[in-house]
């Protein structure tokens, strides 16, 4: 079953002579339950093509379709909305709320919402990620590696259509880096969670099972992964 689709999506930055074509017609589908790897250079367009695909970011054309839905029409509080709930995220830098537990900032995008959780599937999210222990700390008693995990479990906790994952890695030495990892694949595997993974690392692409590589904001390949 397609979950996302992008049609000829394009992205400019600035007007004249300071123009600016971050994404040039791009064109993807992803089937549910895939782990897809974007890669490529620093400027290549691949956060672009992520912020517009959380509905972070609007396209100058095209449009982008998640479960049916055209989120490139969306205002901003639309966007917001849908965001939290069909559209896990997953940044290099936690973005974690200090002054809440590991469990609040878990069970956040349900709260807003003003929805209760469903225990049992929260239970199974935070024993996979390993921080069960944890739920009571305040996120700077944690390290890297257990607030990447904690960012997972939020990221998770709604059943997201789509969890989009920006070099989730980046701020993690090599073990924790390669936990990580592990766990989407996990998450994917368990939970038939779809994950589209931004990353410069090709070692970490790998482990995708399809690799999509941008270049000057045009897709260059997208090939089969592990």
């Amino acid at each position: 079953m397609e979950i996302l689709k992008c049609e000829n999506l394009r992205k400019v930055y600035g007007a004249g002579n300071n123009q600016v074509v971050a994404l040039d017609h791009i064109d993807i589908s992803i089937q549910k339950g895939e782990f897809v790897a974007i890669v490529g250079a620093s400027g290549s367009g691949k956060s672009t093509l992520l912020h517009i695909l959380g509905s972070v970011d609007k396209p100058t054309e095209g449009k982008v379709v998640i479960e049916g839905t055209d989120i490139s029409k969306m205002n901003r509080t639309q966007a917001a909305i849908f965001r939290r709930r069909k559209v896990g995220l997953v940044y290099q830098f936690y973005n974690l709320i200090p002054t809440l537990t590991v469990r609040k900032n878990i069970l956040m995008p349900l709260m807003l919402d003003k929805r209760k959780p469903n225990q049992e599937y929260f239970d199974q999210i935070v024993r996979s990620l390993g921080i069960e222990d944890k739920l009571d700390f305040l996120p700077n008693q944690l390290s890297g590696g257990q607030q990447q995990r904690a960012a997972i479990a939020r990221s998770l906790i709604y059943r997201p259509a789509l969890l989009l994952a920006d070099e989730p890695t980046g701020n993690l030495d090599r073990k924790n880096g390669e936990e990580i990892i592990d766990l989407l694949k996990l998450s994917n595997r368990n939970l038939n969670q779809t994950i589209l993974l931004i990353t410069h690392d090709e070692k970490v692409a790998l482990e995708a099972d399809r690799i999509i590589t941008i270049e000057d904001g045009k897709i260059i390949s997208d090939q089969k992964g592990r």
